[in-house]
């Protein structure tokens, strides 16, 4: 947890700090992962374009190849942005995530969750994580510097602001899953910026409570439930989904039926290329392949979470928790639920998934974070950078001691 202290800590770093090499090693990993979905996406695209609708067979990798590029686009962005123009731009993001929102409903009526824009389609809610991320790092930040984190004054317009949102999301648009992700990174940001662990199990209690009369008050959640109890129990009505991602899965074996082999693609396992994509791959690739899927997934976290534990100040190392708990509870819930470990709640796996919103935020927030990296302590610490301590003789001579180029910013600062 980061320390608590009276003084006020600035949000962005300071202009004599030394900047060095960022970690090109999440461009690397993402880039992976990027082809990995791009392969599936390929191998399957006949076979979804079969299924009807009267669009070519190369029509969604073709797709998803341009979601790709946005999203390198979209990167490129987020790592030149300043972290501090983030925080000038707060309420803007804010209105503008409500007003997306609220437009699913006015667009498409209860339930809907995109905005469609002639043949493009937008889902506001992975707007609405990363603005999360960006706008939650900075008012955390700025209260765990004011001492006021773990009050509920201090936290009200957070609290105010994630009330209305989960309301839009649970009532309106009827995402459960995305509110559940959306949770998760607020905790784990909350826990970091110094809230109390035990105002903390208030808040989750809660929203186990309201998430609980969510699933009841519904029959469709109510069914999802208790086919997760009992998949076998119905395999072709309700527990139709959950048995055949289980068959996909089981019948990759251990290396895979192979690229052009896929049988569930051909109608048999619904939203083979969003939220089912990675029985899909199991099927392609097999128990090899999934091992080899998740150790690309493990590092690109654990990457990202020695970045927050070297950011240079709180913020920063708020901003790389939530694109943690982001990236890392979405593959846990889009994965569990195609090995039966969880229910199924149409969350789609960062970079694997076929769909471009999804994939430019998940790309933006690890923009985000590339630009941290540059900036990073060549000590862990939880207090961000010392200007005297960076500026004496021995810091000196560790900092030309390690491999990374170094240069004073004097124009720009994140």
């Amino acid at each position: 947890m980061i320390p608590r202290t009276a003084a006020r800590q600035p949000s962005v770093v300071d202009p004599t700090v030394r900047k060095h090499r960022p970690d090109y090693g999440l461009v690397v990993i993402a880039s992976i992962l990027l082809g990995i979905g791009l392969i599936v996406m390929y191998a399957i695209s006949p076979a979804l374009a079969a299924q009807g609708g009267g669009v070519g067979e190369n029509y969604f990798v073709s797709r998803q190849f341009i979601a790709i590029l946005l999203g390198f686009f979209a990167f490129f962005m987020a790592s030149r942005i300043p972290l501090s123009m983030w925080e000038r731009w707060q309420k803007p993001l804010v209105g503008l995530a409500l007003l997306l929102s609220v437009a699913t409903i006015a667009t498409g009526g209860m339930a809907n969750r995109w905005i469609q824009l002639g043949a493009f389609s937008f889902q506001p809610v992975e707007f609405v994580k990363f603005v999360l991320i960006v706008v939650g790092s900075a008012f955390l930040a700025r209260a765990a510097n004011e001492g006021t984190v773990s009050t509920i004054k201090g936290l009200k317009p957070l609290l105010i602001a994630f009330s209305v949102f989960s309301f839009v999301l649970v009532v309106l648009q009827r995402d459960l899953g995305s509110t559940v992700v959306l949770i998760c990174m607020a905790s784990l940001m909350a826990y970091m910026a110094g809230v109390h662990m035990q105002r903390l199990l208030i808040f989750v209690l809660v929203a186990v409570v309201l998430g609980v009369a969510a699933i009841s008050s519904t029959a469709y959640r109510r069914d999802r439930f208790f086919t997760f109890m009992q998949p076998e129990r119905d395999c072709v009505d309700s527990g139709y989904h959950a048995c055949q991602a289980l068959i996909a899965v089981g019948s990759g074996g251990v290396f895979g039926l192979g690229l052009g082999r896929s049988v569930q693609a051909y109608g048999y396992l619904p939203e083979a290329a969003n939220d089912s994509i990675f029985a899909i791959y199991a099927e392609k690739f097999g128990f090899v392949g999934a091992v080899i899927l998740l150790a690309l997934l493990g590092s690109l976290l654990l990457r990202i979470l020695n970045i927050m534990q070297r950011a240079p100040n709180r913020a920063a190392q708020l901003m790389c928790a939530g694109v943690f708990a982001w990236l890392g509870i979405q593959a846990v819930v889009n994965i569990g639920a195609m090995v039966g470990l969880l229910p199924l709640k149409g969350i789609t796996l960062p970079f694997i998934s076929y769909g471009g919103t999804s994939l430019i935020f998940a790309m933006a927030a690890l923009g985000v974070v590339f630009q941290i990296s540059s900036y990073t302590s060549m000590r862990k610490s939880s207090l961000g950078f010392d200007n005297e301590r960076m500026n004496s003789d021995e810091n000196s001579r560790h900092w030309r001691g390690n491999s990374r180029p170094r240069y004073t910013i004097t124009r720009r600062s994140v």
